[in-house]
């Protein structure tokens, strides 16, 4: 059940210059509403000029500590007045909204988890579930060059993780499909990022025979489908990402 609720920031870590890794906890002390890995949240900002609430996919949820931890890039005037927030602060989210992965496959099943820069955001939390299903989640991350990969040793808590960056500063060089993981055999690609990777990871499924869900990125200033902002075309025609992805099977997209 979607909800507005009041988070109190327990801190918030700048990553470079362009990100952070902001932790909340409920500001009433109420447990965290259930979350699939997936789902985003929306954030209200308190600045001036910024009037919609931003779109941020959930990182992680630590039911113990009862913590929402989401990654932040900056990418405009509403982001930035995010990174710079500090502890103590409160900021107001809708939450949760969209739909998630999905976390069933078969016993064994090789699941390779995609994603690229700020797109690895969804993928930490989804890789801890999976891991608790009793899967053996693998990551393959993308970047530009070695400062732009985020959050690498959590990842690599939860799985292996390989690297590819654009300049071969860390990793395989080039993209991520260049990388020899993808040319073995898998059940399923989980993919995040900004769209020309997405759509070059879900042709390389396709290639491949493997299952393939991606997690759109398309503006979503509302998260309700009122606006229509976030309009994408599937096979069964227009719909609205906020409320019906944003992760869809490539199957029901319209990609070539």
């Amino acid at each position: 059940m979607k909800q507005v609720k009041d988070f109190i920031i327990i801190d918030n870590c700048k990553i470079g210059e362009a990100y952070c890794k902001m932790r909340l906890a409920p500001a009433d002390g109420s447990i965290l509403p259930g979350m699939l890995p997936g789902q985003f949240v929306e954030v209200a900002v308190e600045t001036p000029g910024v009037l919609l609430r931003r779109p941020i996919s959930i990182n992680d949820v630590d039911r113990q500590a009862n913590i929402l931890t989401l990654l932040v890039r900056n990418a405009g005037r509403g982001t930035s007045a995010l990174i710079d927030m500090k502890a103590g602060e409160r900021l107001n989210l809708l939450l949760p909204l969209g739909n998630g992965f999905s976390t069933e496959a078969p016993a064994g099943a090789r699941l390779i988890l995609i994603g690229g820069g700020v797109g690895v955001a969804p993928l930490l939390y989804l890789g801890k579930v999976l891991k608790g299903k009793g899967f053996e989640p693998e990551f393959l991350l993308g970047a530009r060059t070695v400062g732009d990969l985020l959050s690498l040793d959590d990842f690599k808590a939860v799985g292996k993780v390989h690297v590819c960056t654009e300049d071969g500063s860390e990793g395989v060089k080039g993209f991520v499909t260049a990388h020899p993981c993808l040319s073995e055999k898998a059940t399923r690609y989980y993919c995040c990022g900004p769209a020309p990777m997405m759509k070059a990871v879900a042709k390389v499924a396709r290639q491949n025979g493997v299952d393939c869900e991606v997690s759109l990125e398309n503006m979503m200033a509302c998260g309700l489908g009122a606006c229509l902002c976030c309009v994408e075309k599937t096979v069964k025609g227009n719909v609205c990402v906020c409320t019906e992805g944003p992760v869809f099977n490539i199957n029901e997209l319209t990609w070539e």
